[in-house]
């Protein structure tokens, strides 16, 4: 079991073609080798994608961002 800091300095070291590469994986459900993911490899992959995009892009551009216009 990987702890907090281990974790968060996993995410902070991850570089952005790994990201991309996972967010992928998550999207087809597929390892570039064609591998199916597991329900916990799912998981995982975008638990560290969320982290990493927190980090790393603007708020538009994050898991789950909804739009929702100018007021």
């Amino acid at each position: 079991m990987v702890n907090a800091m281990d974790y968060q300095k996993m995410i902070e070291s991850m570089s952005a073609e790994t990201f991309h590469s996972l967010r992928h994986a998550v999207e087809v459900g597929k390892w570039p080798d064609g591998k199916v993911l597991s329900p916990e490899q799912r998981h995982n992959a975008l638990q560290a994608i969320i982290a990493w995009g927190e980090q790393h892009l603007p708020a538009h551009e994050r898991v789950g961002f909804i739009d929702k216009g100018r007021k």
